[in-house]
């Protein structure tokens, strides 16, 4: 049996990366899904492979720090009579570079991008779970900023760990709702916004050597992550930072 049979999922920051791995396991699944994100054509391209796998789902596009974009995001899920699972992973790295040195315009856009947005879109998820009488929500956030941290990554870093307070906060005050709510961190991962750290063969290497595993992650390994905490098997989890990070949170040297 299929984890998530009769689920309707909304994942944003669905176009690439891990969202766009998970947005095809949990099809494969069974639910039905909302994706959001910037890149239209993208999208498209996403939901026609879902599609044509035999599963169920339609793209709305626009920006996550537009609040406006998370209540159509959510609204979206009338079309499939309701939510019961979120998946926010939209984010940015930011300029990288002396941390001093971000400019105020440069400093609000991630926080917008990586935490104002995960409040937005949490705003309207949680009433439509509320109508159903549970849900989970997920946050992306990372290991930077929580167990380790980079040079220049004050805003990244920052956004990311507003992340986790935000999540044991709503986990607290619904989880009388049935409405679980956890933040997944994951360590390095090969997917493009990735690559905008570790740009070279060298510097990926670099950064497989600070996990344990010796490696990066793939996004479909992050993506299993999500499964667990989108799924019942995750029933009695919730207010969680959950490390999915192949180990560098405990490497040294």
């Amino acid at each position: 049996m299929n984890a998530l049979n009769s689920k309707v999922a909304v994942i944003g920051g669905a176009s690439s990366g891990i969202g766009r791995a998970a947005a095809l396991l949990f099809a494969r699944q069974g639910a039905t899904l909302v994706l959001g994100a910037r890149r239209e054509r993208l999208l498209a391209e996403l939901v026609e492979d879902i599609r044509r796998e035999g599963g169920r789902a339609l793209a709305v596009a626009g920006d996550v720090r537009d609040e406006a974009f998370a209540e159509r995001l959510a609204t979206a899920v009338d079309e499939f009579g309701g939510l019961d699972i979120a998946f926010n992973n939209a984010g940015t790295l930011g300029p990288l570079g002396p941390s001093l040195a971000l400019s105020a315009s440069e400093w609000r856009d991630v926080l917008e991008t990586n935490l104002s947005s995960a409040y937005y879109s949490a705003k309207y998820q949680i009433p439509a779970m509320q109508a159903r009488g549970a849900g989970s929500v997920i946050f992306t956030s990372t290991f930077v900023g929580h167990t380790a941290a980079f040079p220049g990554t004050a805003a990244y870093a920052a956004s990311k760990s507003g992340l986790i307070g935000l999540t044991q906060a709503l986990a607290v005050e619904f989880g009388g709702h049935g409405i679980r709510v956890n933040a997944l961190l994951p360590g390095g991962t090969d997917t493009a916004m990735g690559r905008q750290m570790s740009n070279t063969p060298e510097a990926l290497a670099q950064v497989a050597q600070l996990h344990a595993l010796k490696r990066l992650a793939m996004p479909e390994e992050i993506a299993q992550a999500a499964l667990y905490l989108a799924s019942d098997a995750s029933s009695f989890v919730t207010g969680t930072a959950m490390l999915v990070d192949g180990g560098v949170s405990i490497q040294r040297g």
